[in-house]
């Protein structure tokens, strides 16, 4: 593990205002109907990338950073099953999601790629590289998933005994019922960004019209209940013996790999952040003061400095 070298601000792409979100189509993967948004590169030398969302995130959570970055990357950004406008799948486990993005790798013929996840898209994307190595090229985990013990330290361990009752995914519609799109938004934000009242007021509405869409489709509970327990039965895995260990297959990753942490990040503690960069053996680590679980939202400027610092040295 070594420190994180940061890029010159010169070197990214940047715009005078904050852009729309990047179009997105559907695509049969498998049979399965799985929506991406196209962050089309600036320059014929740009390299392929894949940007993968959190627990009940989406693509358009990578838009300001794949515009940034869109001079050395041509991005794509999935919505994971069940989330965004992909289709929902019987089974959410962390290795069914994974292959749904090794899927999508595959048949994109882009690979290999430099994948970046978020959250539970940064467990999903330890598994790809560790377990498809040839399809990636490098890896940066924003806030990754990776198991810990003490669930005390997560603001999320509050909805654990939800997923011991019976018809939890119906309980969960209910409670979601019962909000607006625009309080679960706020709600949201206020335990993901380390600074909630930064949250720019066009992205805010952006995400209220996402939320709205979200929770009109009749899956939307049961993708998120289900994942949610997928993520909890992995962090149990990972202290069994077993080839199925997070950790141990982060042992496990050969690709160049950026950590980033928000120091401020409510969902998964900032102590966990040098262990996972010890974990991998080429590893660059960045923690970032005033920010929470999204670091690439919320400083998507310092996320790509970091990323183009890591790649001008593979």
């Amino acid at each position: 593990m070594k420190r994180a070298r940061l890029a010159g601000e010169t070197e990214l792409h940047l715009r005078d205002e904050l852009i729309p979100l990047w179009p997105g189509r559907d695509h049969l993967v498998g049979g399965e109907r799985l929506f991406v948004r196209e962050t089309p590169a600036i320059t014929d030398d740009a390299e392929p990338a894949l940007y993968v969302h959190g627990l009940g995130g989406s693509a358009q959570n990578w838009t300001d950073l794949a515009d940034m970055l869109s001079h050395r990357l041509a991005g794509q950004a999935i919505d994971l099953p069940g989330f965004g406008h992909s289709a929902p799948i019987k089974r959410y486990t962390i290795p069914a999601l994974a292959q749904r993005v090794a899927a999508w790798i595959t048949y994109a013929g882009r690979g290999p790629v430099h994948l970046f996840g978020n959250s539970l898209g940064g467990a999903l994307s330890v598994y790809v590289a560790a377990t498809r190595p040839h399809l990636v090229r490098s890896l940066t985990l924003v806030s990754p998933a990776m198991p810990f013990a003490d669930v005390r330290r997560s603001t999320q361990s509050r909805l654990l005994p939800l997923l011991a009752l019976p018809r939890a995914e119906r309980i969960a519609a209910r409670a979601m019922a019962s909000m607006t799109p625009e309080q679960v938004v706020d709600q949201t934000a206020a335990s993901l960004w380390g600074e909630p009242d930064s949250v720019n007021s066009q992205r805010r509405a952006e995400a209220i019209d996402e939320m709205r869409r979200r929770m009109a489709v009749p899956w939307n509970s049961q993708a998120y209940v289900q994942t949610f327990r997928a993520i909890v039965s992995s962090f149990v895995q990972a202290y069994l013996p077993g080839s199925a260990s997070l950790w141990r297959l982060a042992a496990q990753v050969t690709a160049p790999t950026l950590v980033i942490w928000g120091k401020q990040d409510k969902l998964l503690d900032v102590r966990m952040a040098p262990q996972v960069a010890q974990t991998i053996p080429d590893s660059r680590l960045l923690i970032l003061d005033k920010v929470g679980h999204v670091a690439m939202m919320e400083r998507p400027a310092a996320t790509a400095r970091a990323f183009l610092g890591m790649l001008d040295e593979i």
